[in-house]
């Protein structure tokens, strides 16, 4: 076994970075690209529902009725688009897609508030399950506020009788963009790595240069480190981009260390590099590593956290995340963003990127090893 020689492996990471800079293309798709993702999925994934199309059908049409509309109107989650005083033009509305929300305000209803027993229908269009629930819930707290304000002020809830106050911890506002955009940089840094590294053996295959490569003094541990150091350095850059701009744009508070996060960075990046570099020496031509790619890359993204709870998931694919790189850093980012967490709390997710990077690093050379032989 030949010994691990710092000349050679000088000579390999110049050539490497040489390659991957010198296409101005590349350039590009490397620390252009990422910035413009986390834009579009930080403008774009937003769970947030505003200027809800609301169709109102009022059947009491009292001063307590209106005001409980100007109410829905004003918070700005809702956009009174029709009224009516007929349930069948609530029922039209929300077929034809003209309304998302529907709200029926009840004959009578001036005097069951008074009595505390008022009741108002709200109809959702469920298609949009998201939308549909979190404006449900609005319109629940809405009606709920405006009944407790509207015995206060007549008199007929004691002051102080009901005194219901919350709060959401990391999060005031409960905002999606707060908690969507730190799960973004992991998504964004994996799929970087996975598209250097799965077309890096390829490539040299498809070009002859891989035999050129292996007939060379260099051993297979200096090609491995010679193909992932440099994706390493570019990941790193990405990071402190994607980073910056989360800060800096979006607003997104850093409570935590970068410290605590860069040892978090530099395991996923090599969890990220050695997936990408099993892919690359499974794969015959580079278009058939850019699919495999994909579909290593959609399930890991599914499976993370980033677009659906853990823990709503069946109990089969919560034990398989645990493999999932993406949802481990995940986790440490949004509580080193959010929470100021540090390594003492996260120190299981620590591990599990560890073990991970480590197993698919092994799971590389081998496979490296049996395709140059």
């Amino acid at each position: 076994m030949r010994a691990l020689s710092l000349h050679r492996l000088r000579a390999l990471l110049k050539k490497e970075l040489r390659q991957m800079l010198r296409d101005p293309r590349m350039k590009a798709v490397i620390f252009v690209t990422p910035i413009f993702q986390l834009m579009i999925f930080g403008y774009a994934v937003n769970t947030d529902i505003r200027n809800t199309a609301t169709y109102v059908v009022d059947l009491d049409k009292s001063a307590a009725s209106r005001e409980l509309i100007e109410v829905f109107a004003a918070t700005g989650y809702f956009d009174v688009v029709g009224h009516s005083d007929r349930s069948t033009d609530l029922d039209r509305a929300l077929d034809n897609g003209d309304a998302v929300v529907g709200i029926e305000i009840p004959a009578g209803f001036t005097s069951d508030v008074a009595r505390g027993t008022a009741t108002v229908q709200v109809l959702v269009d469920g298609t949009n399950s998201n939308t549909g629930t979190v404006a449900q819930g609005y319109a629940v707290q809405i009606v709920r506020r405006y009944a407790t304000s509207y015995m206060q002020r007549t008199g007929m809830l004691p002051p102080g009788g009901v005194d219901l106050r919350t709060r959401a911890w990391y999060n005031p506002e409960l905002e999606s963009q707060v908690y969507n955009v730190p799960g973004v940089i992991g998504v964004l840094v994996m799929l970087m790595g996975l598209l250097l590294t799965s077309l890096a053996v390829v490539r040299e295959r498809e070009l002859g240069t891989l035999d050129q490569l292996m007939v060379s003094p260099l051993s297979t541990t200096e090609l491995i480190l010679g193909k992932t150091i440099p994706v390493m350095l570019v990941g790193l850059i990405q990071i402190t981009l994607i980073s910056a701009v989360a800060i800096l744009w979006f607003k997104i508070p850093m409570r935590g260390s970068v410290l605590v996060l860069l040892p978090a960075a530099l395991l996923y990046i090599l969890a990220g590099i050695a997936l990408g570099l099993i892919i690359s020496t499974i794969s015959k031509t580079q278009q058939e590593a850019f699919m495999v790619m994909f579909m290593v890359l959609f399930p890991l993204v599914l499976l993370s956290g980033f677009m659906f709870p853990v823990d709503s998931m069946a109990e089969f694919f919560r034990w398989l995340s645990l493999l999932n790189p993406i949802r481990h850093v995940v986790e440490i980012v949004r509580a080193i963003f959010l929470k100021g967490e540090g390594l003492a709390g996260l120190w299981h997710q620590y591990v599990a990127l560890a073990a991970i990077a480590t197993g698919a690093l092994i799971v590389a050379m081998v496979r490296l090893r049996r395709s140059t032989d």
